[in-house]
């Protein structure tokens, strides 16, 4: 079974890098003391802080897994790949709501390094989708939770 590719950006393979880092070096020495201290209390059967320190060691673990997979199958995207004639990965796209009348702007990324809240949005979500391939002047449709949207794409820039 082929693993999913992981497309990122520089910044989003340096967080990723990051995060890794700092589990490895800092998150698993934390936990093997808190680990270290809980058994040192005595009984470990009905030992709460030694409970909880074995189920952070085990998501730690999980996510230190997960990241290795993803930066193993990570294909980086890099500035000069972005294509600003149409709307591609790793380009900022001004929009147009057209039902508000208000300006917008996203940064497509991969799934991996979405962030609504720094509009970064993957570019398998619906308006991610709908926004891939196109050009300026386009008016694109997207369904979301809200209900369907309209977009008029302004501008595709490079960040």
């Amino acid at each position: 079974m082929t693993e999913k590719e992981v497309i990122l950006t520089p910044e989003g393979l340096r967080k990723l890098e990051d995060e890794l880092d700092h589990l490895k070096s800092v998150k698993r020495k934390e936990v093997a003391e808190r680990i270290k201290a809980a058994i040192s209390y005595g009984d470990i059967s009905e030992n709460s802080e030694y409970d909880d320190a074995k189920n952070e060691q085990a998501f730690i673990e999980g996510r230190v897994i997960t990241l290795e997979k993803m930066l193993r199958n990570a294909r980086i995207i890099q500035e000069h790949e972005v294509n600003t004639e149409v709307v591609s990965i790793g380009a900022t796209v001004i929009l147009k709501d057209v039902e508000f009348n208000e300006e917008v702007e996203f940064t497509i990324v991969g799934s991996a390094e979405s962030n609504p809240t720094e509009n970064k949005i993957s570019n398998e979500s619906p308006v991610g989708q709908a926004l891939l391939g196109k050009t300026k002047g386009t008016v694109v449709e997207a369904n979301v939770p809200a209900g369907m949207i309209q977009y008029e794409i302004l501008d595709i820039i490079k960040k």
